[in-house]
Order: structure tokens, then C-alpha cells, then sequence
């Protein structure tokens, strides 16, 4: 969509063009609220500024629209494509990899009680299995803000590719 036809559009629709960036609908709504936007960077700076409120309960909410690192997305949803999309390569791992990456999983969920979040877009399977493997060391605080900071990058590019 063009960011002038998102600028009109009625608030419902607005909301539906960029749901599938992150299951959020508070910033959802609260991006819509904002319109109309000038230039895409403005439109970009508000989301990013109303990324900044997310905590544990937000990313909670997000992560249920997120298949794991490696597992086949669920459904025909945009968001299940756009998931399928960005994780081709992990995909197209070799089967050690993709054992890796199922035990780096579950190893993940044990230690920080949810799934693990990265932005797969433009990372080799190789990469994002050693910053699973990386991360499993983290503190509870600082994987938290990591995990936000890789869903904040994972929205932001869905949004560009949304609104253009």
C-alpha cells in the first residue's frame, strides 16, 4: 500500500494492512492513531517510538503469531508466509543443522520459557543457530531486551515492505 492510500484509509483498514507486522494490536491501533504520516521516515520514527514501550507482555503477545526457528509456519495467514519467508534458509538447512537448531530450541524454551525470536531475514542457517547457541548464555534481562530488540527489527521490515 502506498503511504497516502494508508493515510486515508478508514481506521480498520489502516489496522489490517499492518497487522501482520507484529501481533500487537495496542501498536497497532496506536501507529493508526497517528496518521496521517508525511513521509515514510515519519511513518517509520512513530513506530519505532511506539516500539520502545514493549516489555515481557507485549513480546508475549507477538511470539504467539511466531512459529519456532526451523518448524514449518502454520496456516495461509500473511504473517505464516512472511514467517516462511524470512526463515528459507533456515529451511533449506542440512538435516545437522536442523537437529541443532530443534535441540537449540528446546534448550531455549527450558532456559527462558518461550520461543526463540531473531530476525532471520538476510541470516544463513549457520548464523542464526550460533546466535541461538549465543544467547542461551544471556541473563534473563538481557535476553529479554535482545528478543525485543529482533522483534522490533523483525516489524520494522515488514513495515517497509507493507507501506512503501
Amino acid at each position: 500500500m502506498k503511504l497516502a492510500e494508508f493515510n486515508q484509509a478508514e481506521p480498520e483498514l489502516a489496522q489490517q494492512t499492518i497487522a501482520h507486522c507484529v501481533a500487537i494490536p495496542e501498536w497497532q491501533q496506536l501507529l493508526v492513531a497517528a496518521r496521517p504520516f508525511t513521509t515514510l521516515t515519519a511513518l517509520q520514527q512513530k513506530a519505532e517510538q511506539l516500539m520502545q514501550r514493549w516489555q515481557l507482555p507485549e513480546l508475549q503477545q507477538a511470539l504467539n503469531a511466531h512459529p519456532r526457528i526451523g518448524q514449518a509456519p502454520q496456516g495461509k495467514s500473511r504473517e505464516a508466509v512472511l514467517s516462511g519467508r524470512e526463515q528459507s534458509a533456515m529451511q533449506q538447512a542440512d538435516d545437522e543443522q536442523q537437529r541443532a537448531m530443534r535441540a537449540g530450541n528446546q534448550a531455549y524454551e527450558a532456559r527462558f520459557g518461550r520461543l526463540f525470536l531473531i530476525r532471520a531475514t538476510g541470516r544463513s542457517a549457520a548464523q542464526m543457530l550460533a546466535e541461538l547457541q549465543r544467547r542461551l548464555h544471556n541473563s534473563d534481562e538481557s535476553e529479554l531486551q535482545e528478543t525485543l530488540v529482533q522483534l522490533r527489527e523483525i516489524t520494522l521490515l515488514r513495515l517497509k515492505e507493507s507501506i512503501q
